[in-house]
């Protein structure tokens, strides 16, 4: 049997786990994690939680680390080109052989934890064991950044206790599953805070750092928030570049230059930064300025505002939430507020549609809804149906819809096309233009 079959195997019976949903809940993670002798305690992690800007800021904080001669592993989700690249090494993926060899391992844990009265594991609880024990006894990194894959309290990511947690932003996401209002959705979030370990956030509703600040509080956690213990100050764009002066407790440093398109990411730079400074700081990181500016300007995240045609100008952007969606309208203000704008959407059904929708009306001259394979997605009828755009289209076909944009746009340099919607869609998208 080659690689790839076996690779192709796994990964079948990986995502097979969907269908026992999400579970929230640490009791199937503790039962694996024991088995397997708990190698999650032997790493060093940084714990990142929020509704957006996860990726953007583990990312800034990966090339900071890395330019200083650390290696970093990161766990991350959802994937846009391969799905190993959700467990990575210094930006590697986890080859097919190595993840093969994991699987093999966890499997007859899993089907025993099956057995039990904890039920059975989640993709997603087996997908964080995979990677924890990858980081402690295969790839054994300095540093692992962990994402969380939902909320935090009772996310499976919530085993490890990290040098520092990070609470980015919160916003209307998931909200079947963590609660209808921010209060709810940041308590959630709040349970990553672990006694006597900082936590660092950006986080803006004054009821959500009220909850968070309490939090930290009760836990002996010391508390860095963006506006107060650090700051992001003189933001300024420069030959299309974001530009800024980061100030904290510890350290001032004036026109840090990223290249990651947007004031949003602005705050994750600073938050990273933070987060960065602290592990200077307190655990002995020897990380030198010129490590924190090279890192923060060779950062990229695929999806996120990316580039992936210049005629016509055309770039991808996984926008799946309100706050997604305002913040590429914001960016696209911000950076092309002279052109014609036209918009390419698809989402997943369990998205609070009419705001985003709205949102993309407000900004979008022309907007065309389309959709694509997913049990989740939402019928591009259903779409159109919630825009009240003056100029709005359907195109179940999303290669067509595409095509059909391009063709209209042409080589017209006062029009761009901005792709966006799930993320999923946007790793679907993304392959066509590579």
């Amino acid at each position: 049997m080659t690689i790839q079959t076996e690779f192709n195997e796994a990964l079948q019976w990986l995502n097979s786990r969907t269908t026992f949903g999400i579970k929230p809940g640490l009791e199937r993670m503790n039962y694996m994690l024991e088995q397997l002798g708990h190698p999650e305690r032997r790493l060093k992690t940084v714990h990142v939680a929020g509704t957006n800007g996860k990726g953007s800021t583990v990312s800034f904080m990966r090339h900071i680390l890395q330019e200083a001669g650390y290696v970093v592993g990161t766990f991350t989700s959802p994937y846009i080109e391969s799905f190993n690249e959700r467990i990575s090494v210094d930006g590697e993926p986890i080859s097919d052989e190595d993840f093969v060899e994991l699987v093999k391992k966890v499997k007859p844990i899993v089907e025993t934890c099956e057995a039990t009265e904890y039920g059975a594991p989640t993709e997603f609880e087996v997908l964080t064991v995979i990677a924890l024990e990858y980081f402690a006894k295969v790839a054994v990194p300095y540093i692992s950044l962990i994402e969380t894959g939902l909320g935090g309290r009772l996310d499976s990511t919530n085993v490890i206790t990290p040098l520092v947690s990070v609470i980015t932003n919160i916003g209307q996401d998931h909200m079947n599953i963590l609660g209808n209002t921010v209060e709810e959705i940041t308590k959630e979030k709040a349970g990553i805070i672990k006694s006597g370990f900082p936590v660092v956030t950006a986080v803006e509703q004054p009821e959500a750092e009220q909850i968070i600040a309490d939090t930290a509080k009760a836990k002996n956690s010391k508390l860095y928030r963006l506006g107060k213990e650090y700051k992001c100050l003189d933001t300024a764009l420069h030959n299309g570049n974001e530009v800024f002066t980061f100030q904290s407790l510890f350290k001032k440093l004036e026109n840090i230059e990223i290249t990651m398109k947007g004031e949003h990411q602005v705050k994750n730079a600073a938050t990273a930064l933070m987060s960065i400074e602290y592990l200077r700081q307190y655990f002995s990181f020897v990380i030198d300025e010129e490590h924190i500016r090279n890192g923060l300007l060779k950062t990229t995240w695929q999806g996120r505002f990316e580039k992936v045609s210049d005629k016509p100008l055309t770039f991808i952007d996984g926008a799946h939430n309100p706050e997604g969606i305002e913040t590429l309208c914001d960016a696209i203000k911000r950076y092309y507020p002279d052109k014609k704008v036209h918009i390419i959407f698809s989402a997943l059904k369990d998205k609070p549609l009419n705001d985003m929708i709205e949102k993309l009306d407000s900004i979008a001259d022309k907007i065309t809804f389309t959709q694509f394979e997913f049990n989740r997605c939402a019928e591009a009828k259903e779409l159109f149906e919630l825009s009240s755009s003056g100029n709005k289209h359907l195109k179940e076909n999303w290669l067509e819809a595409i095509e059909s944009e391009k063709q209209e746009i042409g080589e017209n340099e006062e029009e761009i096309l901005i792709i966006t919607g799930s993320l999923y869609f946007i790793s679907e998208v993304r392959k066509t233009f590579q």
